[in-house]
């Protein structure tokens, strides 16, 4: 937005603005990151300039098309929750501590 800002003439500012139905000032408080733009407004910036895209005017939103790998109908389907989290049994506490991570406990033992 900042570059966009610092390229664009006057009256293309003003109708970017208008378009988006906010003002210039506001659209400068975004492009110096004083303010950051809704995912609405974010939309009606991008449909109204083409040079300006979803993930440089949110980054935290929208993630650049080159970061996201496509999933394939082949790819295995991801188990729910995460691995290395799983709850601890009832006889072993250190069930979810790996092994090199117990200093003084004898990994063969049994409890």
């Amino acid at each position: 937005m900042k570059n966009y800002l610092k390229q664009a003439a006057p009256c293309d500012r003003k109708i970017l603005a208008d378009a988006a139905g906010t003002s210039v000032a506001y659209l400068y408080l975004i492009g110096g990151g004083h303010r950051r733009a809704g995912p609405e407004l974010c939309k009606k910036l991008v449909a109204a300039e083409p040079k300006l895209t979803l993930c440089d005017l949110r980054p935290d939103i929208w993630v650049p098309s080159h970061e996201v790998a496509p999933r394939r109908a082949t790819d295995p389907v991801p188990a729910p929750g995460h691995a290395g989290r799983q709850p601890p049994t009832t006889n072993a506490i250190f069930d979810t501590v790996p092994a090199r991570a117990a200093v003084g406990i004898e990994v063969s033992a049994k409890p």
